[in-house]
């Protein structure tokens, strides 16, 4: 069910070796400089914790995973919304504490940072997590329709994820982040599609619906998430960040 090709491990490879390309050509040109290289330690602290040993942890035991989820009685979409925000919660959890470790990377509260807040609750309440569960929905109405294996839905999701920070940022630049950000964002979803009834009454994939699936699942949930800031923004007056500005 799902498991990664040769081709497809070879690409993760890839994406692993551009991933350390990039964060040590980042740390060179940071090293001279507390509040850059504080951020690059706390985006290697993510690599760590989230990538390397929870992608790990995720891959060991997909197939003792899967056997658990489809037992919990409910609707499998409702599962995969839940799952997937649980991992989300759990990413979450790692940024976080790696934002309110800057005195451990040399630098002060609030100076170097790679969450809106140091606060847990506030980030995930009122930036990150809320955002994404209208995303997962879609992904999973997407999965209802379209036979999309784990991995296809491991890129969607990091392609999406990459959009939605360099938009965030307001900086094309993160674009280039896009070996972090697949796997950041992309093992958010991976192990809940591992983990989904292969017999669901989806269509067979043809090429054209790997053209639009991004698309198709920005659609669906704009209206929600564009509702979710107009909220928090405009209501509540909620910021968009707690320190001066972003650093990266």
């Amino acid at each position: 069910m799902g498991t990664p090709n040769n081709a497809q491990k070879w690409f993760i490879g890839l994406l692993a070796l551009a991933l350390l390309a990039i964060t040590t050509l980042l740390l060179i040109d940071n090293i001279d400089k507390p509040v850059g290289r504080a951020i690059i330690g706390m985006a290697g602290g993510l690599i760590i914790f989230w990538i390397l040993l929870g992608g790990s942890l995720m891959y060991r035991f997909r197939e003792e995973v899967r056997g658990l989820i489809l037992g919990v009685p409910g609707g499998w979409k409702t599962k995969f919304v839940l799952f997937a925000t649980l991992l989300a919660l759990i990413e979450e959890a790692v940024t976080v504490t790696m934002t309110n470790l800057a005195p451990a990377f040399g630098v002060k509260t609030g100076e170097a940072y790679i969450t809106a807040s140091t606060n847990y609750f506030d980030v995930v309440m009122f930036h990150s997590v809320i955002v994404f569960v209208p995303l997962f929905a879609a992904t999973a109405y997407l999965l209802k329709r379209y036979q999309f294996s784990p991995f296809a839905i491991f890129i969607f999701f990091g392609i999406i994820g990459t959009v939605a920070e360099a938009l965030y940022a307001g900086n094309p630049g993160m674009l280039a982040m896009f070996p972090q950000w697949v796997f950041v964002y992309g093992l958010m979803v991976y192990l809940p599609a591992y983990s989904i009834p292969s017999e669901r009454g989806a269509r067979p994939v043809r090429w054209w619906h790997y053209i639009i699936a991004i698309p198709y699942v920005f659609i669906l949930a704009l209206p929600f998430v564009a509702l979710i800031a107009l909220v928090i923004t405009g209501v509540l007056d909620h910021p968009n960040i707690h320190f001066g500005s972003i650093p990266l």
